[in-house]
C-alpha cells in the first residue's frame, strides 16, 4: 500500500489514468481500498470545468439576487392574485434588462428569449387583505394580520364589516368523534392538531360553525421559542356558506387556553379577503442553443408560497443564474450548444405544464433541477444547503451518513431507482464552490415535493436544491431578514456551473464526469461494504446486505452509462472507452466485495 501511494503522489496524472487497474488488484488481494481512493482528490475538477465554475464567481451577485427577493416577499403568493403576478412581472422585466426579448417576434440571431404564458384558472384567485381575532372584552387582539400574516386560511372569505362576535367551542382534535353532545351551530370552533380541512367540513359544512380556528405547529419550527410562528394552510373553497378559518401562533393559543380554562369565551373575528377570477402566469426564459437548441438544460423556481426562502429565493437566486449566463453568453464568454430554460410558475404545475404540453421541448429535456429555499441564513434557520438527490439506494436503505429530512420519506422500491450521474455531477459542482467559500453542503435521499418531482415523473432526470430543516418553514417569520446573499450566490454558481458545463460541453467533460462518478461510486461501495460488514455480524440478515450491495453496484454502473448523453451528437469513441472502462471498474468492485461479505 505504502509503495502504490508513493506512486500516486510521484504521478498523479498516471495513477488517475491507472486506477482502475491499481483497485483491481488491490480488491483481488482483499485490501481496503478507502485509504487509496482517499489520496484521489475529489476537487480535481477538468480544466474546462474550473474556468466555468472561474467565470461565473465574478458575474453571479447574491445581493442582486437579495433584491429580487426583497420585492417578491413582500406580497402573499399563491397563483393568480396581484402577489404572485407582481412578481411574475418583475421577473421578466429584470430579463428584459439584462437584455433578453420576447419570443413572439425574436429574430433568428436573438439568443435570449422571453415568453408569458396565460391560462384561465377553474379556481378563484384567492388574496389576504386584513384579519383580527380578539377574546371578548379584551383591549388587545390575540392576531393581527400586520404581524401575523398567515393567520388566514387560504380560501377564507371576508367577514361582514365590523366582523363578528361568537361563542367559541372547543373540540380537542376535531374528529367527528370530539364534537359529540356538542352545539357548534352558529359557534366558533377551536381544535388542535386534527388538520383545518377536517375541521372546515366537519364543523362548518356538517354541522353550522360560523368559523374554526386551529392551532398545528410541528416541533421542528420550535413554537415554545418563536412563539408568534403560525405555518399557512387553507380551507375548501366554499361559496355557499362564505366562511373562513384562522391560525394560532403558540402565543395566542396559550392566551385562548388560559381564557377557556377560567370560563365561557367569546371571541370577535374580523376577516377582509379578495376572491376573484383570475388568469394563471408561467414565465419561461431561454438561452438558446447554437447547435442543438431542442436539446435542454431546464431550471424551475416555484412563484407561489408567501414566505422570503420558500421560494422568493428561488425565484431570486434563479432571476440571477438567467442573468449571469444571459450576460457571459452576450459576452462571449460562454457559448450554449444546447439549450437553457428557466421557469417560473406554480410549484410542480408549471413544471408539468412545460413538459407535457409542448412535446418537442420535452423530448429535449436532457437534465432539470429545482430551486426551492435556496437562501437561508443557516446561522438564523437552523437548515443546511441539501441536494436531494434523484431515487438512488440510499433512499430504499437510509443509513450511515444519509438521512431523511424531517419533511420525512417513506422507503422507495428497487423499481424506482433513476441511476444517473447527476446526482455526482451537482453535488461535484457544489463542492468545488464550498471548497472557494466554505459553504457547507450535503445531501437526503429523495423525498419528493417540489418541482423535481414533475422531471422524475415525465422520465427526465431531475433533483431539488433546498434546505432544511428550517424552525421557520411555511410560516410567517419566513421574511427577508433570514435570507442570505452568500448562500444565493453559492447556490447560483453551483447551480449555473452545473448547467452550463452539461450545455456546452467539450471534449473532456464527458470523461470528466465520467470520472467524478466512478470515483463517488468507489467510494460508496467502500462505505456501503463496512456498514454490511457491520451489520451482519451484529446479526443482520446477510441476503439482505448482498441485495444492497448489488443495487448500489447496479444503480452506479447504470449511472456511468447515462454518461453517454454529454457530448453533443452522441457519444465519442473515447467517451465510450471511458464508459466501458469504469463500468467494468464498478462491477469488479462490487463483485469483490460481494465475495468478501460472504
Amino acid at each position: 500500500m505504502v509503495a502504490v501511494i508513493y506512486l500516486y503522489r510521484m504521478n498523479s496524472s498516471r495513477f488517475t489514468q491507472d486506477r482502475r487497474r491499481w483497485i483491481a488488484a488491490l480488491l483481488l488481494v482483499s485490501l481496503p481500498i478507502q485509504a487509496l481512493l482517499a489520496q484521489d482528490d475529489p476537487r480535481a475538477a477538468s480544466p474546462g470545468i474550473q474556468h466555468v465554475e472561474a467565470s461565473l464567481r465574478q458575474v453571479i451577485s447574491g445581493d442582486q439576487a437579495l433584491e429580487t427577493v426583497a420585492f417578491v416577499e413582500r406580497y402573499w403568493r399563491v397563483p393568480g392574485n396581484a402577489g404572485y403576478n407582481s412578481s411574475i412581472n418583475q421577473v421578466a422585466s429584470l430579463l428584459e434588462h439584462a437584455g433578453f426579448v420576447l419570443e413572439d417576434g425574436a429574430r433568428a440571431a436573438d439568443r435570449l428569449v422571453y415568453r408569458l404564458e396565460r391560462r384561465p384558472m377553474t379556481s378563484p384567485a384567492w388574496e389576504p387583505e386584513n384579519a383580527t381575532l380578539t377574546i371578548a372584552g379584551q383591549p388587545a387582539p390575540l392576531l393581527t394580520f400586520a404581524k401575523n400574516r398567515n393567520m388566514l386560511a387560504i380560501n377564507s372569505w371576508s367577514t361582514p364589516r365590523g366582523g363578528v362576535e361568537a361563542e367559541v367551542v372547543a373540540v380537542g382534535a376535531g374528529r367527528p368523534e370530539d364534537f359529540q353532545g356538542k352545539d357548534v351551530s352558529g359557534k366558533i370552533v377551536y381544535a388542535e392538531g386534527g388538520g383545518m380541512g377536517r375541521l372546515f367540513r366537519e364543523a362548518v359544512v356538517n354541522r353550522g360553525a360560523i368559523g374554526v380556528i386551529d392551532y398545528a405547529m410541528p416541533a421542528y419550527t420550535r413554537p415554545e421559542v418563536n412563539t408568534t410562528s403560525i405555518q399557512f394552510g387553507g380551507i375548501p373553497l366554499d361559496t355557499t356558506r362564505t366562511s373562513w378559518g384562522i391560525f394560532l401562533s403558540f402565543a395566542a393559543r396559550e392566551s385562548l387556553r388560559k381564557a377557556l380554562a377560567a370560563g365561557p369565551v367569546r371571541l370577535k373575528v374580523e376577516t377582509r379577503t379578495r376572491i376573484y377570477p383570475s388568469e394563471e402566469l408561467t414565465l419561461i426564459a431561454e438561452i438558446r442553443g447554437t447547435t442543438v437548441p431542442d436539446e435542454r438544460f431546464v431550471f424551475s423556481a416555484h412563484v407561489q408560497e408567501p414566505g422570503a426562502n420558500d421560494n422568493a429565493s428561488g425565484v431570486g437566486t434563479l432571476a440571477e443564474i438567467a442573468r449571469s449566463l444571459g450576460q457571459l453568453a452576450t459576452q462571449g464568454e460562454w457559448t450554449p450548444l444546447r439549450t437553457v430554460t428557466f421557469i417560473w410558475g406554480d410549484e410542480i404545475n408549471a413544471t408539468a405544464r412545460f413538459l407535457q404540453e409542448n412535446a418537442g421541448s420535452a423530448r429535449g429535456v436532457r437534465w432539470g433541477v429545482s430551486l426551492d429555499m435556496v437562501g437561508e441564513n443557516t446561522q438564523l434557520t437552523g437548515g443546511t444547503f441539501l441536494i436531494e438527490k434523484m431515487p438512488d439506494p440510499s433512499a430504499i436503505w437510509t443509513r450511515g451518513e444519509d438521512h431523511h429530512t424531517e419533511w420525512g420519506g417513506e422507503a422507495l422500491s428497487l423499481a424506482q431507482m433513476t441511476p444517473h450521474y447527476l446526482n455526482d455531477f451537482v453535488l461535484d459542482r457544489c463542492r468545488d464552490q464550498a471548497a472557494v467559500t466554505h459553504w457547507v453542503v450535503k445531501t437526503n435521499p429523495f423525498e419528493g415535493g417540489s418541482d423535481h418531482q414533475a422531471f422524475l415523473d415525465a422520465g427526465k432526470p431531475g433533483l431539488l436544491l433546498w434546505h432544511f430543516t428550517d424552525q421557520f418553514y411555511h410560516t410567517d417569520n419566513d421574511r427577508l431578514d433570514k435570507v442570505s446573499p452568500e448562500t444565493m450566490a453559492n447556490v447560483g454558481v453551483c447551480a449555473a456551473s452545473v448547467a452550463a458545463v452539461l450545455a456546452s460541453p467539450d471534449s473532456g467533460t464527458a470523461r470528466a464526469i465520467v470520472d467524478e462518478t466512478e470515483r463517488a461510486a468507489l467510494d460508496r461501495l467502500a462505505t456501503e461494504f463496512e456498514l454490511s460488514r457491520a451489520a451482519v455480524a451484529h446479526g443482520g440478515k446477510l441476503d439482505q446486505e448482498v441485495l444492497l450491495l448489488t443495487t448500489w453496484t447496479e444503480w452506479y454502473t447504470k449511472a456511468i452509462q447515462a454518461a453517454s448523453d454529454v457530448d453533443i451528437g452522441g457519444p465519442t469513441a473515447a467517451t465510450t472507452a471511458a464508459i466501458d472502462h469504469a463500468a467494468s471498474a464498478i462491477s469488479a468492485a462490487g463483485m469483490n466485495y460481494i465475495a468478501r461479505l460472504k
